[in-house]
């Protein structure tokens, strides 16, 4: 089956397009073009409006004795879409537009009123200049917001995606910052505290309050560097101590007692870990 739209035809070896007889066309030939209507219109024979832009099957020809600094000018023909009347128009290349001629009037266009009012009234062409400059400006300040509001929402963009990297889930709250504060505060103090605690084992200047029956309780001090581990109870008490807790070990005290001197010993240290028996 033949293609139905080919673009190569076959010439015979024996063609020579120089017997073919040349076709003799009359002057000036209409030809058939298919158009829309450049302008909307009234027909004058059945006052139908005809609508800029509707399509038509028109007979195109050259004005004879007219032309525009050598262009040519055409005209065309066209029949009304009610009555059938023959409406022609042409162009006309010094307005860049086209002309009704003959069958058709053309309607009010009120542009065209304003710009030769313009033309007669400086004033006038003055204010629609105005009004055309405060609708540019009105159009740029529009397109800076636009730019602005874009390059904001990259930086954010931008900002979250560094976030993500450092691996920074959410950001510290005002209540978060007090509070590392405080703790820092108070970590300050203690060790304040602790600088202020002579080193050495305990001597007679450093002798608690004696009893009635006239035995001293001894103080222990202890000066550690802030952040190292907290010694031994055992290790801070005198060899009289030490021997006596040993011989309670030795003989087994009740549990509750037991608990009761892990938990917290007369100096106010607590304890880590439990008592083991000797």
């Amino acid at each position: 089956m033949s293609e139905r739209k080919v673009l190569n035809k076959y010439f015979p070896p024996d063609f020579d397009p120089s017997l073919i007889p040349r076709r003799r066309l009359p002057k000036n030939s209409q030809q058939v073009v298919r158009l829309m209507a450049p302008f909307s219109m009234r027909c004058n024979t059945c006052g139908e409006y005809i609508y800029k832009g509707k399509k038509f099957n028109a007979r195109k020809e050259t004005v004879d004795g007219e032309d525009y600094y050598g262009i040519k000018i055409f005209r065309f023909y066209i029949k009304c879409t009610l009555c059938s009347a023959e409406i022609t128009f042409k162009t006309d290349p010094k307005n860049t537009d086209y002309a009704a001629e003959h069958g058709a009037s053309r309607n009010f266009e009120p542009w065209r009123e304003e710009k030769a009012e313009e033309e007669n009234n400086p004033m006038k062409a003055l204010e629609n200049r105005t009004v055309d400059s405060k609708r540019e400006m009105d159009i740029l300040d529009a397109l800076q917001d636009i730019r602005a509001r874009n390059a904001r929402n990259e930086r954010v963009g931008q900002s979250v995606d560094l976030l993500d990297r450092l691996g920074m889930e959410e950001i510290e709250s005002e209540e978060d910052r007090e509070r590392k504060l405080a703790e820092e505060e108070d970590e300050r103090l203690v060790r304040e505290v602790f600088a202020k605690i002579p080193a050495g084992d305990h001597s007679p200047a450093q002798a608690g309050p004696s009893h009635p029956g006239g035995s001293v309780e001894p103080v222990v001090t202890v000066k550690r560097k802030a952040g190292a581990e907290e010694p031994e109870l055992q290790s801070l008490l005198p060899e009289s101590a030490r021997s006596l807790l040993s011989a309670a070990s030795a003989i087994g005290a009740p549990a509750a007692k037991r608990k009761k001197m892990q938990s917290k010993s007369s100096l106010g240290i607590k304890l880590k870990g439990k008592v083991k028996a000797g």
